[in-house]
């Protein structure tokens, strides 16, 4: 379904695939295809920049010519630090949380999709599939503040799969496969890299592994060919125009368009002005790829894990996707090629493949609240353990008691009992962390919740149940009980770094001039 009638209102199908570097918006049209929107400069892709210019905020293409010149007032890459309580730049004496960024990003995605369908609100955003709790409930705070309504959020390769299935026609019962295809989607962006292996059987897409690195992209492969440069201009004139934060911003804005050089030629010339010298570089694709010969590692190994992890080898996967536009660089083909001994599959556009995925779930969810038949259905799993702390009775040593291993499909419950460590103890603390590691040190602190007023003279190590209710989104709730009394506390818990309620009504009206709705 391309649109969904509520109250006589037309409500379109939009989903926002927001990248590090660059997001993408789309839509179903009349007759359920995904199409993506142009912006209001008339482009597809929109630069995830965003420039604090006195009073003013502006997001995208005038943004990103700007790191040229006033780079100290530029937001890049703000994806990278959700989570963090502020992004690593002040602004005008200002320092900004990473969701508030992302929602000036959002806000501009939204205003330009409503001049081209009309008002909108419901959306269905993605994320990477490695990203933690935290990051998804900040990224869906990002969609708060900019206005919007987040249906869902949605891992960027399971989308790109469903954008997958759709244009080989597995949306129509007549055009399913016999037999369950494997793929492996391969998905680096400009910030980020997920590895996630599907099973598509039939209208069901399946997520059986997925693994990842949020601090993995194209961005990096962009800094390296700024040092290569660099290090060319101080051989030559013996000063280093990486001591200037504009200079490096205009090199930065040099390599990218040299790296997209180098997935098409030979070699490509960069100019750099530093000091009163100039010099003009040229590096060659060969030296290219042995500067960044171990970034393309990191990938081939998480690959690999990945694959493991869902129990399988190359043979019994039909196709390896790629997904993201950093997948155009020839040196990423060669080596999922020689890796696994298949052509990669370049079926769905790089860029666009996400936010098409997006929209594809959006008509599913709006066509499900009116009652209509779903033609798909979607099973993630999560990509990090989650425990509780707790202390070890032999050690007296902290430890991660894990609830709900990696890659356990979703959604799930799970429970866990711990025990009181002294007698007539009136309150709990439950700390929950993401992680592999046994010790809680290792692991990321996503939040907390405390229970109080315990029953009065509880016996030492009396049991407390802990329960995990973890949703498709990679949300979570937390439920912590006493047996045989009426101690009972359901809550999403107090988040690390999270923004609190009246904050981010604050913010909404701030960014998008919307006002705050009930929020969760």
């Amino acid at each position: 379904m391309a649109t969904t009638k509520k109250n006589s209102e037309t409500i379109p199908a939009v989903g926002i695939d927001l990248g590090t570097t660059y997001s993408v918006v789309s839509r179903l049209d009349h007759t359920g295809k995904p199409v993506t929107l142009v912006n209001a400069e008339g482009d597809l892709l929109t630069p995830s920049v965003v420039l604090f210019d006195g009073d003013d905020v502006i997001v995208g293409r005038e943004a990103w010519k700007a790191v040229a010149g006033e780079a100290d007032h530029v937001a890049l890459c703000s994806k990278r630090e959700i989570g963090h309580p502020v992004y690593h730049k002040n602004f005008q004496g200002k320092q900004y949380p990473p969701e508030v960024i992302e929602g000036w990003i959002l806000n501009k995605l939204r205003r330009d999709t409503a001049a081209r369908v009309g008002p909108l609100s419901k959306v269905v955003i993605t994320v990477p599939a490695y990203f933690d709790e935290v990051r998804r409930k900040a990224t869906q705070d990002a969609g708060y503040m900019a206005g919007f309504e987040v249906m869902d959020i949605l891992n960027e390769p399971t989308a790109a799969a469903i954008a997958f299935g759709y244009h080989e026609g597995y949306m129509n019962a007549d055009g399913r496969p016999a037999k369950p295809q494997r793929i492996l989607v391969y998905d680096l962006g400009g910030g980020t890299f997920d590895v996630t292996v599907m099973e598509i059987r039939g209208d069901r897409y399946i997520a059986l592994a997925t693994d990842g690195d949020v601090q993995l992209g194209g961005y990096d492969w962009d800094l390296r060919l700024v040092d290569l440069v660099a290090e060319a201009f101080i051989r030559e004139h013996y000063a280093d125009p990486r001591e200037d934060p504009l200079i490096v911003g205009k090199l930065w804005r040099q390599c990218e368009d040299a790296k997209r050089t180098l997935s098409t030629r030979g070699k490509a010339s960069v100019a750099c002005d530093y000091r009163g010298f100039s010099s003009l570089v040229t590096v060659t694709q060969e030296q290219f790829e042995e500067a960044t010969q171990d970034l393309l590692d990191r990938t081939r190994f998480t690959t690999t894990q990945t694959l493991h992890a869902a129990r399988l080898d190359w043979k019994r996967i039909d196709r390896v996707l790629l997904v993201g536009g950093s997948t155009r660089m020839p040196m990423v083909r060669n080596m999922l090629r020689e890796l696994s001994g298949k052509e990669p599959d370049s079926t769905v556009a790089a860029d666009e493949a996400v936010a098409h995925g997006a929209a594809l779930h959006a008509g599913l969810l709006l066509a499900k609240s009116q009652g209509e038949p779903a033609t798909f259905a979607i099973r993630n799993v999560n990509s990090h353990s989650l425990g509780v702390v707790g202390t070890d009775p032999q050690t007296r040593r902290k430890r991660n008691g894990i609830l709900i291993p990696r890659n356990t499909p979703l959604p799930v419950s799970a429970k866990r009992s711990f025990r009181t460590q002294k007698a007539n103890q009136r309150s709990i603390l439950v700390q929950v962390v993401e992680g592999e590691n046994p010790s809680p040190d290792d692991c990321t602190m996503i939040g907390r919740c405390s229970v109080r007023r315990l029953p009065p003279n509880l016996p030492s190590r009396s049991r407390v149940d802990v329960v995990f209710q973890y949703q498709t989104n990679g949300r979570l709730k937390v439920r912590v009980t006493v047996p045989d009394s009426d101690v009972k506390v359901e809550t999403e818990f107090q988040r690390e770094n999270s923004l609190p309620k009246e904050h981010l009504d604050g913010w909404r009206r701030h960014i998008s001039g919307v006002e705050p709705t009930d929020y969760r």
